[in-house]
């Protein structure tokens, strides 16, 4: 079962948001988080920049997976954004970055925080679909991208 699917809603999926830094990329997320789900933007981004700050969730080859935990949080909540122009990340491989996958998962929620991320760091790390979700046209097309069960994923 991919994980992702249940936490990854197609509301929480923009294309081509025009950012010109990694600060206003995670302040368009917090900002669709609380218009999507009700989250306070100020304590997503506050989340999101404090797991910035103790070292770069930039993956390498254009991606970043930044994530945070909220307190009061009932269930892990997902967003995805592709940069209009990519944007420096301080990524491992010195590229900037154009695909964000969000992670906020509650104060508390250990594991399934790792089960998450493992899950998406494996999925980012395919070329092909870095290549599709770069070409993709419409959000539907990355939600399928991003939650289509995979060879790694259980069933």
């Amino acid at each position: 079962m991919n994980l992702l699917s249940q936490f990854l809603p197609p509301d929480n999926i923009v294309l081509d948001v025009p950012v010109t830094s990694k600060k206003r990329a995670l302040e368009q997320i917090a900002l669709l988080l609380e218009n999507n789900h009700g989250l306070e933007r100020s304590g997503v981004f506050d989340s999101l920049f404090a797991r910035e700050r103790l070292g770069s969730t930039g993956l390498g080859h254009g991606v970043a997976i930044p994530h945070g935990r909220i307190k009061n949080l009932s269930k892990p909540c997902a967003a995805f954004a592709r940069l209009s122009q990519a944007v420096s990340f301080d990524a491992p491989d010195g590229e900037p970055v154009d695909l964000l996958l969000v992670i906020i998962v509650p104060e508390e929620a250990t594991q399934q925080h790792l089960d998450i991320l493992a899950e998406v760091a494996r999925r980012l790390s395919d070329d092909s679909v870095l290549e599709s979700l770069r070409q993709a046209t419409q959000p539907s097309a990355v939600y399928d991208l991003l939650t289509r069960p995979g060879e790694s994923d259980d069933d």
